[in-house]
């Protein structure tokens, strides 16, 4: 019996070094899109500060309450979960799908309207601009746009979590797979608070 327990504790202790190496991972990842985001707009400080006036700091700032908050309902689930709460676990995890849901359609709208504008990659109006202009805009949709990937990853894992915990397949006392699912939502909210100045508020 003891030996069970033991294997049982290796197993949530693999689980939660997998998770942080994982993290690790991520957090190289964008690193390296802030050091190169940093290099360009060393070079190019004008270009980017007159870029950054063009986005829409009002659905900038809006989206990093959304996510924050959602940030909350997470921890909330997962801590109502530890105390055997599943019914409220439950409610929050929805709504942090929810508030998932309205930050991407936040970005929609907001890439919508820059398209509508003309400022895309490649596009003819972006290529009539300088060259820092260019690089702004082909920074800024290639990392919104891969966190808004890393947003909806985190929204499939969290429905799956939903269902698991309302069919009390995740309890009090094996939430393991929650709190994982938790710490990466936690990473793509902590990812936009980065990328709100780097681009909205660029100065």
């Amino acid at each position: 019996m003891s030996v069970e327990t033991g294997a049982a504790h290796k197993d949530w202790e693999g689980s939660k070094l997998g998770m942080w190496i994982f993290l690790f991972t991520e957090i190289v990842l964008f690193g390296g899109l802030f050091l190169l985001y940093s290099a360009y707009r060393a070079k190019y400080t004008a270009d980017f500060h007159s870029s950054g006036q063009e986005l829409n700091t009002f659905i900038g700032i809006a989206n990093t309450i959304i996510l924050l908050t959602s940030s909350l309902t997470v921890a909330v689930s997962v801590t109502a979960l530890q105390k055997g709460n599943r019914k409220l676990s439950s409610i929050c995890l929805a709504a942090t799908i929810a508030l998932g849901a309205v930050f991407l359609i936040n970005k929609y709208m907001e890439w919508s309207a820059e398209i509508g504008h003309g400022m895309y990659p490649n596009s003819p109006e972006l290529l009539k601009h300088p060259d820092g202009v260019k690089l702004f805009f082909g920074l800024y949709y290639t990392m919104t746009g891969l966190h808004g990937v890393h947003v909806i990853a985190g929204m499939a894992v969290l429905a799956f979590m939903l269902m698991l915990v309302r069919r009390n397949r995740i309890t009090s006392s094996d939430c393991v797979r929650l709190e994982n699912a938790g710490l990466y939502w936690h990473l793509v909210d902590i990812i936009w608070i980065f990328l709100l100045p780097l681009f909205y508020l660029a100065a």
